[in-house]
């Protein structure tokens, strides 16, 4: 029997960086976002060969453990040993891991692996766990136990799927299924550009600094993730009353704050990209992520959205298809698969 598991990867609208400790501790964070149709995939396949044999196609990494010992952190598939400790798995299995998006894409591709690999364990040992449960675990292994720099959105959004508004609170998060128009969805799914700008990006350095000036009481920073929280709640709201034009215009609004968080969170490149696309007919847009690399999302005039396209392209920017997902982390068994 072999048991596969699939969770899609999310694009965050608003609220970035309000999710991230100490902030929605001290004055509470929320997030704006959705999943689509790009996943992270695990597959596992008990064995009787006696090791714990993990292949990872994103790293180009086979790698093989003894079962029945706690498995060391040293910069090899941590993220993948984490989960095995933290599942309390002991017994010889073979994993095999990828993702539609590169690490460090600004997709969330890192906790997305995560929660899929929490959801392929929680299959196999039969565990009775929601998804807030799969989120809190995927959470605490990456930021607890191995102690990565980063936010909550990732993990919730991977779990629950579908457009969230999700509060980040000092005891608890509560996730906010919107109920969106059809007819919003498809105009906004059609007028949305997602293009890669051909780099990654260790977002714990970006996050690092963020955060230290957040601690510091920076008022800048602290002003902009302010801000930021609020124009979450704005943007909530204009997906709601269908007002998309308001809503392209807050996503630009909140590039230029996300700027003022970290020296790392753009370059030249994105700064280039960005402003090419504003000049043809996007009415704003967002570097997806921590910054510094990755994929950004446009949201352009329904009748340039194609000269948008063709400009990012002719700069270097690599476009890419997606749609909308509506579902969250899932798994299934392959009988005798191969």
């Amino acid at each position: 029997m072999i048991i596969r598991s699939k969770a899609p990867l999310r694009i965050s609208f608003g609220g970035g960086g309000t999710d991230v400790p100490p902030y929605p501790e001290e004055r509470g964070g929320a997030t704006l976002n959705t999943t689509i149709n790009k996943y992270a995939y695990a597959t596992l396949v008990p064995s009787t060969d006696g090791e714990i044999k993990v292949t990872s196609l994103d790293y180009d990494i086979v790698a093989k453990y003894g079962p029945g010992e706690r498995l060391p952190y040293d910069g090899e598939l941590d993220l993948v040993k984490a989960t095995i400790n933290a599942m309390g798995h002991d017994e010889a299995v073979h994993l095999f891991l990828h993702s539609d998006a590169p690490p460090g894409s600004g997709l969330g591709s890192s906790s997305t692996v995560c929660v899929a690999l929490v959801q392929v364990f929680k299959h196999y040992l039969n565990l009775p766990m929601d998804h807030y449960e799969i989120a809190e675990t995927a959470y605490e292994i990456e930021r607890i136990d191995l102690q990565i720099t980063g936010g909550l959105q990732d993990q919730y959004a991977a779990a629950f799927g579908g457009f969230n508004f999700t509060e980040f609170l000092e005891d608890r998060v509560i996730v906010n299924p919107l109920r969106i128009r059809r007819d919003t969805l498809n105009e906004l799914e059609y007028r949305l550009l997602l293009c890669y700008t051909g780099g990654t990006r260790l977002s714990a350095n970006i996050l690092d600094e963020q955060t230290e000036a957040f601690v510091k009481k920076d008022k800048a920073v602290v002003e902009s993730l302010d801000y930021i929280k609020e124009l979450a709640v704005k943007m909530k709201r204009a997906l709601l009353r269908n007002e998309l034009d308001d809503f392209g215009d807050m996503l630009h609004e909140g590039w230029m704050h996300k700027r003022k968080l970290a020296s790392g969170i753009t370059n030249p490149v994105i700064d280039r990209l960005y402003d090419i696309s504003r000049e043809h007919g996007a009415l704003g847009g967002k570097l997806l992520g921590a910054g510094g690399g990755g994929y950004l999302l446009l949201f352009c005039e329904f009748d340039k959205r194609h000269i948008v396209a063709e400009k990012l392209e002719d700069a270097g920017g690599q476009l890419v298809e997606f749609g909308f997902e509506k579902g969250g982390v899932q798994s299934w068994e392959v009988p005798g698969g191969r």
